[in-house]
């Protein structure tokens, strides 16, 4: 099967992609392209699903290169190929020939590329790096390799939504104790449950970092099971293990 790939117009002509699960060959609660080396499929496999991402986005297998994954505001700055995987959340190049990526099966993947420097980032952002500021910290790097924030295009792609996202009184008490304000991304649920809205969440802290344009594909990775891996699907559903989406770009 073909990969599907999501494509933005505001990150074009920079090559980049938020890959569904479609085209792997990943099978049972895996099936599909699951490219994360952290689940229990067998690592043949997800290294076959990452060699067609890598293909896919012209670039060799080992310039494919991403994190171990932390929910950290840690960003790499990269040059070449990583010899290993350090913990961080997010990386940003102006090295061209390199796919940055990041791991997701909920939480936001978010591309970002500033055209006229030339310069690149990728960052993974749940809830946790959202709140301390992994988003802003990417911007920050890009900006200390020669981007310009009002040049910067940031697009976050397939996650959970509002309606898919119900939190319990302690995670929203979290949010408010950070900023009262912050009450304006949740929406009441079932007795004592809220509804948090990463998404919009994401795109306020991209458009307070200060970046030109910011923008969320609309896709739900919760509520459409044929396309998207879900973390919390998974977990209602009681499954072992699952998937893990990426996302890419590269200059």
């Amino acid at each position: 099967m073909t990969l599907e790939i999501l494509t933005s117009d505001s990150l074009a002509p920079v090559r980049h992609g938020f890959f569904t699960r479609r085209g792997g060959a990943s099978s049972g609660i895996y099936s599909g392209l699951n490219c994360g080396v952290g689940s229990t499929d067998q690592r043949e496999i997800v290294a076959i699903n990452r060699a067609r991402v890598a293909d896919a986005m012209g670039v060799a297998a080992d310039h494919l290169v991403g994190v171990h994954q932390i929910h950290s505001t840690h960003v790499v700055t990269v040059t070449g190929p990583l010899t290993d995987k350090p913990k961080a959340d997010a990386l940003v190049t102006a090295t061209p020939g390199i796919a940055l990526s990041v791991l997701t099966a909920d939480c936001q993947p978010v591309l970002f590329a500033d055209k006229s420097a030339g310069v690149i980032g990728a960052a993974h952002a749940g809830w946790r790096g959202a709140l301390d500021g992994v988003l802003h910290a990417t911007v920050d790097a890009m900006v200390a390799l020669g981007a310009t924030r009002e040049n910067i295009h940031a697009v976050i792609g397939p996650c959970i939504s509002q309606r898919a996202y119900e939190v319990g009184p302690e995670f929203f008490e979290d949010f408010l104790t950070e900023n009262p304000k912050y009450a304006r991304y949740f929406a009441q649920g079932d007795g004592d449950r809220m509804l948090f809205d990463l998404p919009a969440f994401g795109l306020a802290h991209l458009r307070s970092a200060g970046v030109g344009q910011a923008d969320w594909t609309r896709h739900c990775t919760y509520s459409d099971a044929a396309r998207f891996y879900s973390y919390r699907r998974a977990t209602h559903a009681k499954e072992a293990d699952y998937g893990r989406l990426i996302a890419a770009i590269a200059l």
